[in-house]
């Protein structure tokens, strides 16, 4: 990576572009440019065979001048540093302060590549680029650019760990508008890199976020709940609002296995590995919830009304009250 410091004292992450990168380029550069002006020469020669030999050649320097120099200039000017064998390639020339080139850098890089690469056949190009850090030409130096990467490499998107079961739904009420999107930001960054901090370190900074989440929020730590887990909550609640703002009142809701189309944490907290009490590597156990009895359904009986069974007798054993009395 390389540090490019934008006009307002911005850091910026790219990927300067290397010599093969740049070398591939180049060629397909080359080939489009000098078929075209192998097709004007042609044209020229075919048109202008009447006349004299020193026009015939003041034409042709003319047409080197417009076509081998002037337009990958003109390219450069127009594309903001996207030629045709840099956009095949996801490469841009920029300014070494990260910005779009204009006219007067792509006119040096123009100038002196005419000499470091069509006159000595590229090789001064090849070594300075070796040499250079950033991977940079001599043109690049004198005009102030950089060839950077457009296209790098998608990283992984971390997943934000879901909540432990007796948690899930349990902030929908909770007020959220109030939180601003920063600190939206810090709690899904500290919930996705739990598991690469120090478990002191990640204990202190979800608490700190925590406790900032409640000021802004109201809602209260349940008694009990580490910090991590009152974070994935509340961000569970959000990613389940959001579900049913974009797609419907009946998406994302919330229950005992999913809330916002994210699962609650059902074989461990967090997603890893149990150590063999019901504990995670967080420190903190889940508690079963309590069993739910199931037996028949009965309806309540009622004072002075008595229902049938199944033979047209009165309820008895086995019988089930409907509280209808049939006339006599």
């Amino acid at each position: 990576m390389s540090a490019l410091v934008t006009g307002d004292a911005v850091v910026l992450g790219v990927q300067p572009a290397k010599l093969p990168s740049r070398a591939l380029a180049l060629v397909i550069d080359l080939v489009v440019v000098w078929g075209l002006f192998l097709v004007v020469m042609v044209g020229l020669a075919l048109t202008t065979a009447s006349l004299d030999p020193a026009a015939g050649r003041a034409l042709g320097i003319a047409a080197f001048l417009l076509i081998p120099v002037g337009a990958p200039i003109a390219v450069e000017t127009l594309t903001k540093g996207r030629s045709p064998g840099k956009l095949a390639c996801g490469l841009r020339v920029v300014r070494d302060d990260g910005g779009p080139v204009r006219f007067r850098h792509a006119l040096v890089r123009g100038a002196m590549g005419a000499v470091e690469i069509t006159l000595t056949m590229g090789v001064v190009a090849a070594i300075a680029s070796l040499v250079s850090a950033r991977g940079r030409r001599i043109g690049d130096v004198f005009a102030g650019t950089l060839v950077v990467r457009e296209r790098v490499p998608g990283a992984r998107v971390a997943e934000v760990p879901a909540p432990p079961l007796w948690l899930v739904g349990r902030f929908a009420q909770v007020d959220l508008s109030g939180v601003p999107d920063g600190l939206w930001l810090a709690v899904r960054q500290c919930l996705t890199r739990l598991g690469q901090l120090d478990p002191g370190v990640a204990r202190a900074m979800a608490a700190g976020l925590a406790d900032e989440l409640v000021a802004r929020t109201g809602a209260a730590v349940p008694e009990g709940a580490p910090p991590e887990a009152f974070l994935a909550a509340v961000v569970q609640e959000r990613q389940a609002r959001d579900a049913r703002r974009a797609f419907g009142s009946g998406v994302g809701s919330v229950g005992a296995g999913s809330a916002g189309g994210v699962g609650a944490d059902r074989a461990g907290a967090w997603g890893v590995p149990e150590d063999g009490r019901g504990g995670a590597a967080h420190g903190w156990v889940l508690e079963p919830l309590p069993p739910v009895e199931s037996g028949p359904l009965q309806a309540p009986e009622r004072s002075g009304l008595r229902g049938t069974g199944a033979g047209g007798g009165t309820g008895g054993a086995g019988a089930r009250s409907t509280g209808f009395v049939p006339p006599a």
